[in-house]
């Protein structure tokens, strides 16, 4: 059997897949395979395969948060969103949810359980484990605010880890400096609250992000943490940089933290010229260090 016929036992298989496809930023080279695993068994099955084949993967969510490179990528891309995307709730307000549930569809399922603690995940339109991963927040709130713990896959066990045990912090885990766990399910703590005023605050705050943000646009979300002293958005128009555009990457007119696939052609590289122009300025004229949010996959 060939990898493919090996793979296909346990999961969907694409082969020769566009990750323009995948990524809200619409760009991204092909990767020899795309694979959704159809449970935990058909997960670890298919780990084990693409080891024995010593061929790379990578395991990503729905690509909100991502740029990923324009070159061939001769390896896998393991996607949970598919399938490993349950949720379940206690009756005292916990949510237990797999790694592949959409944050969004999670937070207002959560709000019509009259719970709260998830509407600042309201606009952010990835998955759980992406989420997690990356400590996702808004509205002065993130993850780590309603963590319990998560269920991770560490060298063929699966363990359940404390919060306290993986050093969030601002937009970090420890799940980033671990490559090889793998995020599988969380237990979230949420409270009881007022349905209506739990949809009311999701509703302002969906009107807010429409008219600030550039949604109609394929983007990554903020693509800078915000430095201590000056939120990043500011610090880009200070650099007159708002409208600024390389290829088809231009710094949102809208909203300048947010780089834009301007006319549905920019590829990695221009994003990462124009990410790399801004960063050289705010290091030149103000000694500040911009951090990306977003995350760069095999990009050189």
């Amino acid at each position: 059997m060939n990898i493919k016929e090996k793979l296909s036992i346990y999961a969907d298989v694409l082969e020769n897949e566009p990750m323009s496809k995948h990524t809200t930023y619409r760009i991204g080279g092909c990767v020899r395979f795309y694979i959704y695993p159809k449970n935990l068994i058909s997960l670890m099955r298919v780990l084990h395969i693409l080891k024995e084949e010593k061929m790379a993967y990578e395991i990503m969510g729905r690509g909100s948060n991502v740029l990923w490179s324009d070159n061939f990528f001769e390896g896998a891309v393991i996607n949970l969103d598919r399938y490993m995307n349950e949720s379940y709730i206690e009756p005292d307000g916990t949510i237990v949810c797999q790694a592949g549930c959409s944050i969004i569809n999670l937070a207002v399922e959560a709000a019509n359980h009259s719970l709260t603690g998830l509407e600042f995940a309201t606009g952010i339109p990835g998955s759980i484990g992406g989420g997690i991963y990356m400590n996702a927040g808004a509205y002065k709130s993130d993850f780590s605010n309603i963590l319990d713990s998560v269920m991770v896959l560490v060298d063929d066990q699966i363990v359940w880890m404390k919060k306290d045990d993986l050093m969030f912090g601002y937009r970090k885990s420890s799940f980033q400096s671990h490559p090889n766990w793998v995020i599988l399910a969380a237990r979230l703590k949420c409270k009881k609250g007022n349905k209506e005023e739990i949809l009311s605050l999701m509703d302002s705050r969906r009107e807010r992000r429409l008219a600030s943000q550039p949604l109609d646009k394929p983007c990554a979300g903020s693509v800078f943490r915000n430095p201590e002293s000056i939120p990043a958005w500011k610090l880009v128009d200070e650099l007159g940089l708002r409208g600024y555009q390389i290829g088809g990457a231009q710094v949102s007119l809208k909203h300048s933290n947010f780089i834009i696939n301007a006319n549905g052609q920019a590829s990695a590289k221009d994003v990462r010229e124009l990410i790399a122009l801004i960063q050289s300025l705010a290091k030149e004229k103000y000694d500040l260090d911009l951090i990306t949010e977003v995350e760069h996959f095999h990009c050189e």
